[in-house]
């Protein structure tokens, strides 16, 4: 294909393609949120060690990453159905990738606040304060500048991730993408364009959490 008709290609499948990849920094979001609520309270349920509770988060943990995210996928729109539970494909896409995520996620903050120095608890105690009041305000902070990273890198791995929910027929950036190839029999350089378009979103991400990471430090060093 010469230059013109390159150009007169992707123009024509920019926006639809751009449509798709609103849809795909909508699931990332909504996703990395929902899986950050699920993550927090499976990780605090794991360091209280609660009786049972704790045995179902580790099994939890366990089942969402030694699994595939595309086969969770396929559990929760293809086979929850058949047991009368039914999602839309937006939602069981959610779904499955929050609940991924928030696997991870219970990890990364589990080990953040193991990281804070023991001896933090000991000190905030001999202050007065409550075990919830040292975690919101002495450990839970530096336990978050240590998890940034983290965090960061499981939304970008995220923002790849949600070219799967295209399975169940989500209108995301890699189902636009396909939808363009099928009519313009041209994948070479339209597939290229998507993974130029999830690079930019991946680099954006990362210079945000740079930004934020630079600021926790410098609050922390004052």
């Amino acid at each position: 294909m010469d230059l013109p008709g390159l150009t007169q290609l992707l123009r024509d499948a920019l926006p639809l393609m751009l449509k798709g990849a609103a849809w795909t920094l909508l699931l990332a979001v909504a996703s990395v949120f929902f899986g950050a609520i699920v993550g927090t309270v499976v990780a605090l349920i794991r360091l209280a060690k609660l009786p049972v509770l704790s045995q179902l988060a580790t099994l939890y943990v366990s089942c969402m990453r030694g699994t595939p995210l595309l086969v969770q996928l396929f559990v929760i729109y293809f086979g929850l159905p058949s047991i009368g539970l039914q999602f839309d494909p937006i939602s069981a896409g959610i779904l499955g990738l929050s609940l991924n995520v928030g696997a991870y996620l219970s990890e990364t903050l589990r080990g953040a606040i193991n990281g804070v120095e023991h001896g933090q608890w000991n000190a905030a105690r001999s202050l007065g304060l409550t075990q919830t009041q040292t975690l919101r305000y002495v450990v839970g902070p530096q336990a978050l500048r240590l998890a940034v990273p983290s965090l960061s890198n499981s939304l970008i791995s995220l923002i790849k991730d949600t070219s799967l929910v295209s399975v169940i027929a989500v209108g995301e950036l890699m189902l636009a993408t396909k939808e363009v190839i099928a009519t313009t029999f041209q994948p070479f350089p339209l597939y290229l364009a998507a993974a130029g378009i999830y690079w930019a979103m991946s680099a954006s991400f990362e210079t945000l959490q740079k930004r934020f990471e630079l600021r926790l430090n410098r609050s922390y060093l004052r």
